[in-house]
C-alpha cells in the first residue's frame, strides 16, 4: 500500500504537470484533526481546472493514479440523478487499497471551490486565485442544540412511523417493515446525538450515521442500539421495534428535561398500546379493533 507521502506526491505531481489544473484542494477526514488516522481514509481531492470537458473526452488521464479495483463517476449515473453543477468526480479504489475521491471544479467556481466546507485545505494554488482559508475545523458538523419544534418533529416521526412497521409486520411485508424500522432508528440516533450534545456542551460531531456514538453512550444504551439491527425475522423485528421505542422514550425524557421541553404532541402510551395490539392481532382478522 502506497504511503501518504507517495499518494500526495502523485496527486500534486499530476497537477503540477498539467497546465489545465490551477488549484489543488483537499477536504474530508484527512484534514479533520479530530478523526483517528487509519488505512481506509480516502484522499478527498479537488482539482480546480480550465475546461472540464477536455478531461472527460479521454478518461485515460486518471490511469496515472494507479491500477483500479473499481471506479464510480456519480455525474455519469442515471440511476441516481447528478447535481449537474458543472463539477465531475472520479471515485477510485486502487489495487493497493488506497482510494481517491477526485472532483474537477470549473475555474469559474474557484472562489467557492470548497462549497463552504470548513475542513478544506489548499494544497496548491498556481495563480493565487482562491481565498485564504482558516485552519480546518469540523465545527459545522457538531451536534446542534434542538428547538422545541425540532424535538417535537423527532418525536412525531418516531412514533408515527413505528405504526408502519407494525402494519408491515402484520402483513408479513418484512422488507417494508424493516425499511420503516430504519427510519424510526434514525430518530433514535438523532435523540442520542442530542443527549451526547448535552453531555459535551455541543462541542463535537458523532460522525456520519452516528459512527462515533459508541464512545459516548453507556454500555446499556449501546447494547440496546445494537438490538435495533435485526435480521428479517418477524419476531426479531418486533423485538427490535420495542427495544428501540423504549430507549427512545427514555432518552427523549432526558433531553426534554434538559431543555424544559414539553412532549404534548404525542401520546406515547396510546401508540405503544396500538403496536402491542397489532402484534397480537390475528392474521385472519378483518378489522383492526
Amino acid at each position: 500500500m502506497r504511503t501518504t507521502n507517495e499518494m500526495m506526491k502523485v496527486i500534486l505531481d499530476v497537477a503540477k504537470a498539467d497546465e489545465r489544473i490551477r488549484v489543488v484542494g483537499m477536504n474530508g477526514s484527512r484534514t479533520n484533526p479530530t478523526v483517528p488516522k487509519d488505512p481506509f481514509q480516502d484522499y478527498d481531492i479537488v482539482y480546480v481546472v480550465k475546461d472540464v470537458s477536455s478531461f472527460l473526452d479521454d478518461a485515460r488521464w486518471i490511469d496515472v493514479f494507479g491500477e483500479r479495483i473499481v471506479m464510480q463517476t456519480p455525474e455519469a449515473i442515471e440511476l441516481i440523478p447528478p447535481l449537474n453543477d458543472g463539477t465531475f468526480a472520479y471515485l477510485m479504489l486502487f489495487m493497493d487499497g488506497n482510494r481517491i475521491d477526485l472532483t474537477l471544479v470549473p475555474l469559474e467556481q474557484s472562489e467557492n471551490w470548497n462549497r463552504g466546507d470548513k475542513l478544506a485545505r489548499v494544497l496548491l494554488d498556481k495563480d493565487n486565485i482562491v481565498p485564504v482559508l482558516s485552519d480546518p475545523t469540523d465545527c459545522e458538523y457538531w451536534v446542534q442544540k434542538p428547538t422545541q419544534k425540532l424535538f417535537d418533529d423527532c418525536l412525531n416521526e418516531c412514533w408515527w412511523v413505528s405504526t408502519y412497521v407494525a402494519k408491515g409486520l402484520w402483513r408479513n411485508e418484512r422488507t417494508y417493515a424493516y425499511d420503516h424500522l430504519s427510519i424510526v432508528r434514525d430518530m433514535l440516533i438523532q435523540m442520542m446525538n442530542w443527549k451526547v450534545g448535552i453531555q459535551t456542551d455541543f462541542s463535537l460531531s458523532t460522525g456520519k450515521n452516528g459512527k462515533y456514538l459508541q464512545r459516548y453512550l453507556s454500555e446499556d444504551e449501546w447494547n440496546a442500539l445494537v438490538q435495533t439491527y435485526p435480521n428479517l425475522d418477524r419476531k426479531q423485528i418486533w423485538v427490535a421495534l420495542f427495544v428501540l421505542l423504549n430507549l427512545f422514550s427514555q432518552l427523549s425524557e432526558e433531553v426534554a428535561s434538559s431543555f424544559d421541553f414539553t412532549q404534548d404532541n404525542i401520546d406515547q402510551v396510546k401508540v405503544m398500546n396500538y403496536l402491542k395490539h397489532v402484534q397480537t392481532l390475528s392474521i385472519e382478522s378483518k378489522e383492526v379493533y
